[in-house]
């Protein structure tokens, strides 16, 4: 695919930089990172933007490494953005492996697809437009099954479960069903195909809502083959233990599913440990007027912020509710 990477708005920039900025400005040098490069908004901005700040960026997408690569070096900035590509959910141990001295003032997880898997239709996360059902975010990875290997080799419960699990889908029997019924006539491999089975799907009168019927089984794919809520589960709490004191992890969601998964692993952070973290959005900060009239995209969007606190306690979170590490004592 190897294409130029779309243009792409950074939701929350002002927010996010606001936070990073005020995480331990005393510090001459502080280190950020950012889990999902996208089109380098968020990272770019941190390091022209906070004096001293050392941004480490990766990204799982081909595209944003190679057009991301182009950027930082077209701005100067090769010695204060590093980007490498990986799914953040190695991360963690990329830096236990690489840089176990950095303590970072502030990480961003900003999840989801960006502007650029929807628009450019090649990549299949879109049914606007006819093209190959792939939805892989590291789309040259063939350890990753694509959605029309899905709809073609899983059985209907298992099609129907992922698309009420991950889209919330209220029809999700009647479409794995149409899924089944279709694919043994001619295989899945076009998204205009999914597109109008998930349409005839849905009740008659219920198919030219504000919400096509598609949005959601589109919507619990991508989800599924890029285990995004997995990942996001499995990763908040080794980022957070990766934050200084004083630094702050903040997420952006777009939808509820993550935006619960983030609120509820905050709250275990802070129940484990009252002093050891502070939420600072009692209420996710949801986008400006502004922001929704340059980015109607970002209406969905929701910033979530934990800063880690010195509680004296001797270690750090260890993700199991009322225990942490400890040091061993001298």
């Amino acid at each position: 695919m190897d294409k130029e990477y779309k243009k792409h708005y950074s939701v929350f920039y002002k927010e996010c930089i606001e936070f990073f900025g005020n995480a331990n400005p005393s510090k001459p040098s502080r280190y950020f990172a950012d889990m999902t490069f996208g089109g380098g908004g968020h990272s770019i901005g941190a390091a022209k933007e906070i004096d001293g700040a050392i941004v480490y960026s990766v990204d799982q997408d081909p595209d944003a490494i190679k057009n991301g690569l182009k950027k930082i070096q077209n701005e100067k900035l090769e010695n204060r953005v590093i980007l490498t590509k990986m799914n953040f959910e190695s991360f963690p141990t990329w830096v236990a492996n690489n840089h176990s001295e950095i303590k970072f003032d502030g990480i961003l997880m900003d999840l989801g697809v960006s502007s650029h898997h929807f628009d450019d239709f090649s990549r299949g996360f879109s049914f606007r437009e006819d093209a190959p059902l792939d939805m892989r975010m590291d789309y040259g990875n063939p350890e990753i099954a694509t959605a029309a290997q899905i709809l073609n080799e899983y059985d209907e419960e298992d099609i129907a479960d992922i698309i009420f699990k991950y889209g919330e889908e209220h029809y999700s029997r009647r479409i794995a069903k149409a899924i089944v019924e279709k694919r043994e006539e001619v295989p899945f491999s076009r998204t205009k195909e999914l597109e109008e089975i998930a349409f005839h799907a849905y009740p008659k009168h219920l198919r030219h809502k504000r919400t096509h019927p598609a949005t959601k089984t589109f919507q619990a794919l991508r989800i599924y083959i890029n285990r995004e809520l997995d990942v996001l589960e499995n990763t908040i709490e080794s980022l957070f233990n990766l934050l200084s004191i004083g630094g702050v992890l903040e997420v952006i969601s777009f939808h509820s599913l993550e935006d619960r998964i983030a609120k509820h692993k905050f709250k275990e952070i802070f129940q484990t440990d009252k002093n050891a973290a502070k939420i600072l959005t009692k209420k996710p900060i949801l986008p400006s007027e502004q922001e929704l009239s340059e980015n109607s995209r970002s209406r969905s969007a929701k910033l979530r912020v934990i800063q880690k606190l010195d509680s004296n306690a001797q270690g750090e979170f260890s993700g199991k509710k009322g225990k942490k590490k400890n040091k061993p004592s001298t």
